[in-house]
């Protein structure tokens, strides 16, 4: 498939390397190509440029993001939650029209330190806003409720573990997990609609203050039933 991963980051970046090594023509968008390639300075989490990630990965192409959705087949929203709407604004609604749009992102409010609280919550999702502001797009929540290295390699952890899918659309579930399925997840379930993305975004203060207890990120939710 022809996929975009909008966002420059570790996220963006794990997916974008997983997704091509399964095959998949792949292209990562960004609002400037031009100013992501000229940065020489590691990232705020200390990741290297991206141009020295990019200079590793050749077969994966850098695009502005319109450009990037306009030509896939399948969009993932791989930038911050405080971004996310921007960012597909710049994409384009007529570019995520009828696409399947996959939602990583949380919607994180670090305004007052960490661990951060929530900004949108209970009786709405940063998941639904997306689906409200393109409601041509077929969103899917998923992978949002463990680090990066997990989301594609959750074999890594030596255990099974769950990830979930939110969303309105079957066919673009369907989709979407056979993607999950192809990074190694053997337990994908289907929460329902895209009304229950609040209840894995509102996992996320449990995920922060596990990861503050155990002094590791490597870890997982599994669902025993």
């Amino acid at each position: 498939m022809k996929i975009a991963v909008l966002g420059t980051g570790m996220v963006g970046r794990a997916l974008a390397a997983r997704l091509s090594g399964l095959g998949h023509d792949v292209t990562v968008g960004t609002r400037d190509p031009q100013a992501t390639l000229s940065r020489t300075e590691p990232d705020g989490m200390g990741n290297p440029p991206f141009r020295t990630w990019a200079t590793d990965h050749p077969e994966i192409s850098l695009a502005p993001l319109g450009e990037a959705a306009a030509a896939a087949e399948v969009v993932v929203n791989a930038t911050n939650g405080s971004g996310a709407l921007a960012t597909l604004e710049q994409a384009g609604a007529e570019h995520l029209a009828g696409k399947v749009l996959v939602d990583i992102s949380n919607p994180l409010d670090f305004s007052q330190g960490f661990p951060p609280s929530l900004f949108v919550k209970d009786t709405d999702s940063l998941g639904e806003q997306i689906q409200r502001a393109f409601p041509q797009a077929r969103v899917v929540k998923t992978l949002n409720t463990l680090n990066a290295d997990l989301m594609v390699d959750p074999a890594s952890l030596g255990a099974e573990s769950s990830v979930f899918v939110s969303g309105d659309d079957a066919a673009a579930k369907a989709t979407v997990t056979g993607l999950l399925i192809s990074f190694g997840h053997t337990d994908v379930i289907d929460l329902g609609g895209i009304d229950t993305a609040r209840g894995t975004e509102m996992l996320l203060p449990v995920w922060l203050r596990l990861m503050g207890a155990l002094g590791t990120a490597t870890f997982n939710f599994k669902i025993v039933r």
